[in-house]
């Protein structure tokens, strides 16, 4: 049952984030990323009033604010890099950060010392990166557009996912209705800063709603997923969830990728796996 609920949150995920992508392609990116955790909130808000809460405390309630903000970082700044970059570059970078990040923070910071296999995973993601982020002009070789953007999201992520992981579900849908209201309150400041518009066509309004409120129903599944002491293998199965942008990027923009960054964004899938196990 973990399993499923793990993979049925990866599918959801690919497809919130590829319909996002395509959205912010129409609008601002910030735009699309605060309409979405506005939608993404009303219906948490719903399913809160029915979920059973049995023990609610500030604890979990407070890493679901951490979590919301680490979603605000990590949606905004996704939504704008597949708003300018190819979706099949920029959703793998940001989830190599959001897996590889918390292992490398438990090392520095809390003295972790992770198995063997989670040590060739990093030491993988860093030629990964540099090959998924590398595109090849007729004279030279530059930057990837939206590279930065997919890195910054992907450090979102690995706060949104490891605060999710410590909620207990006694506290019922209040801790992720607090990451939602936390994330819409992250992404307006900082689409105000970067002088966005933050207005989203009428034709655009439900829509983006609708794919913020698939969004939370993704990271419930996660959350569920993660409840049964399984948290490496749900983190693993979870983080597939870039094949389902990758594959439809391809397959409806037509986007294609060339040698190198095709051996990039596999060993970038070999250095999440290999993380997620160790």
């Amino acid at each position: 049952m973990p399993e499923a609920l793990a993979l049925s949150a990866a599918v959801v995920f690919g497809l919130v984030h590829f319909f996002s992508g395509l959205l912010a392609r129409h609008a601002d990116s910030w735009a699309v990323a605060l309409y979405g955790q506005i939608g993404g909130t009303v219906a948490v808000a719903v399913a809160a009033m029915f979920w059973p809460a049995r023990h609610v405390t500030l604890e979990p309630i407070a890493w679901g604010a951490v979590s919301g903000i680490g979603t605000g970082v990590g949606v905004a700044f996704l939504y704008r890099g597949m708003s300018t970059g190819r979706m099949s570059v920029v959703v793998p970078l940001s989830d190599v950060g959001a897996v590889a990040l918390p292992v490398l923070v438990g090392v520095v910071m809390l003295g972790d010392r992770p198995a063997a296999l989670a040590w060739v995973g990093i030491v993988a993601a860093v030629p990964a990166l540099w090959l998924v982020s590398r595109t090849r002009t007729a004279a030279s070789q530059r930057t990837e557009t939206g590279t930065v953007d997919g890195l910054v999201a992907g450090a979102g992520f690995a706060i949104q996912f490891s605060a999710i992981s410590r909620i207990d579900l006694e506290a019922g849908m209040w801790p992720i209705l607090a990451a939602r209201i936390l994330a819409a309150l992250t992404i307006a400041p900082l689409g105000l800063y970067s002088r966005a518009e933050l207005r989203l066509p009428r034709r655009l309004v439900l829509p983006a709603c609708a794919v913020g409120a698939a969004g939370s129903a993704a990271i419930v599944l996660y959350l569920l997923a993660t409840q049964d002491q399984l948290l490496a293998l749900a983190t693993v199965l979870a983080a597939l969830y870039p094949a389902i942008p990758v594959v439809l990027a391809m397959v409806f923009l037509h986007e294609r990728l060339n040698r190198a960054q095709t051996v990039g964004l596999t060993l970038a899938g070999s250095s999440i796996a290999l993380i997620s196990l160790g």
